[in-house]
């Protein structure tokens, strides 16, 4: 089951890697929309409020097809043959899925308590999904028909039908399969999730009015569960909806900008529901308490190795959010560090929204800046302040906790002993000249190679070889892969002698911590496979 749920969570950012540069293109043009920021040019009606409200428009269109988007990223992370006829019968049968719902309610809407009649959006519990009206499930409906279909597609996809009904073998097999399956699905969707979304409102009531509490349980758990990959269960109902708020606390957000922008009413009062997405805040001040910390703990003789590790995924962290390279470089090597890093990051959000820091701040600081800093400083500079003196508090919290413990209990931290291979990160440097010299024996002539195939060569070869995998998948930094014969998985210097950070070790499932260049390496390492089994062939 953890096998399965860790493919999810790397199925699941695909799509979701794409919101960061939404989320940031929707806030620059709403601040270019601003006469508050850039004056009277910005007011309504004139050529350049036109021309950035079309590019405004352009930029909402993630969040606009949402549905969409899951649907098909998931068909193409979970399928495991044909995943781009997956994703195509994904979307076929999902919009089949809704146009039953949507008859299903025209006819017999009063029986399922629904008022049809009503205009989409506010509390009507209905929604516009790709030019249907319809109920709307929300990212939910989408992940589950995205399931349905990826079932039946690796089950039937390569089914031999009779020859006379040859035609309908494949995709259109699977078609069929989820015309059939989306009736009595339709049914209970229109029956089970009027009564969801009344649910789901009861919990927006609970989660809005438990306070600091449920902000500080919200963050202990998006950080705790990084390591199983898991968080993505976490943030994603919270940031995409329809938890807290429908549509998800970065829409909303977005789209109430300029009115929180203008209002000097305090952000906490305009939209509490916003301590629920402050978690980027231990991206931007807990990293360089962290990084000062290994730093000084560190070996004086390698100290300048060290820093040289730590500045690039330092700033990492702090500018683009991006944690992963510097939390799992003290994960595998002192994990108490990373409850204590949990604990102290839900303190320091709870703690800001406790004194009225609220908004969109689950990136790093350019993501904050373009969301938050800039299009609202004019009338909330003190809601900021209060931010800046909180985490620059904590940033000094983090570095004397981290530097107590590392001391006190003699943890292995990067730099701690002089030779420590398991303590060791390596740089880009060492692994371009470790290649270097290996590359007569190491190099792969493959059309379609390039320069991530040597890692990814020896990643599969650590892992026993192609016929080794059952599947592979990859999230933000992480190269997930499930074997088949645990024993022939080498030990986690093999890896990092290929460049990972780390590995995590679940059964059969592993998750070897590449960076932020996982997707080009997991293509390399696709490529690789199936080169070998072609050979083998």
């Amino acid at each position: 089951m953890m096998e399965k749920l860790q493919r999810f969570g790397g199925a699941m950012f695909t799509p979701v890697s794409l919101f960061a540069f939404a989320g940031i293109s929707v806030s620059f043009t709403i601040i270019m929309k601003n006469p508050l920021i850039v004056g009277d040019i910005a007011s309504e009606g004139t050529l350049w409020y036109s021309i950035w409200s079309v590019l405004e428009e352009g930029a909402w269109t993630i969040f606009n097809q949402m549905e969409l988007l899951f649907l098909i990223g998931l068909s193409i992370g979970l399928a495991k043959k044909a995943s781009g006829r997956a994703a195509m019968e994904a979307l076929v049968i999902y919009l089949t899925f809704n146009y039953f719902v949507s008859m299903l309610l025209q006819q017999f809407g009063l029986t399922f308590g629904v008022d049809f009649s009503q205009e989409v959006g506010g509390d009507s519990g209905l929604k516009m999904i790709a030019g249907i009206k319809t109920l709307d499930t929300n990212i939910l409906g989408a992940i589950l028909v995205a399931l349905i279909v990826v079932w039946l597609h690796d089950r039937y996809f390569e089914k031999k039908l009779p020859d006379w009904l040859g035609i309908f073998q494949g995709s259109a097999y699977i078609v069929i399969l989820g015309f059939f399956v989306m009736i009595p699905f339709a049914v209970l969707t229109s029956w089970l999730w009027p009564i969801v979304q009344s649910g789901i409102a009861s919990l927006q009531g609970f989660m809005a009015t438990s306070g600091t509490f449920g902000v500080w349980i919200y963050i202990f758990l998006e950080r705790i569960l990084i390591p199983t990959g898991l968080h993505h269960f976490v943030y994603v109902p919270f940031n995409f909806g329809p938890a807290i708020v429908e549509g998800g606390l970065q829409r909303v957000w977005a789209e109430n900008m300029v009115a929180f922008a203008q209002s000097t009413e305090p952000l906490k009062t305009l939209f509490p529901e916003g301590g629920f997405a402050l978690h980027g805040n231990s991206k931007v001040f807990a990293a360089p308490g962290i990084a000062l910390a290994f730093y000084y703990t560190a070996r004086k003789e390698n100290r300048k190795k060290v820093a040289a590790l730590l500045i690039p995924i330092t700033l990492t962290a702090v500018l683009a959010g991006i944690t992963e390279p510097l939390e799992f470089t003290f994960l595998f090597l002192a994990p108490v560090l990373f409850v204590v890093h949990a604990l102290i990051a839900a303190t320091m959000s709870t703690t800001m929204y406790a004194l009225g820091v609220v908004g969109d701040f689950g990136g790093g600081a350019l993501s904050m800046m373009s969301k938050n800093w800039i299009p609202l400083f004019n009338n909330h500079w003190d809601t900021y302040l209060i931010q800046f003196a909180v985490g620059l508090s904590f940033t000094l919290i983090y570095f004397l906790v981290f530097r107590f413990l590392i001391n006190k209990f003699n943890l292995k931290t990067p730099g701690r002993e002089a030779v420590d291979e398991e303590a060791k990160l390596y740089s880009k440097k060492d692994y371009k000249a470790k290649k270097a010299s290996e590359k007569e024996t190491n190099h792969v002539a493959i059309e379609g190679a390039n320069q991530y195939t040597d890692q990814a060569q020896t990643f599969l070869k650590a892992f026993g070889g192609s016929e080794n995998i059952a599947s592979a998948a990859n999230c933000a930094t992480r190269l997930r892969v499930s074997v088949k014969d645990v024993e022939k998985v080498q030990a986690d210097s093999a890896f990092q002698s290929g460049g990972a950070h780390g590995v995590v070790r679940n059964g059969t499932a592993f998750q070897v911590i590449v960076g932020l260049s996982v997707p080009q390496v997991r293509e390399q390492f696709d490529l690789l496979r199936n080169h070998e089994e072609k050979g083998r062939d």
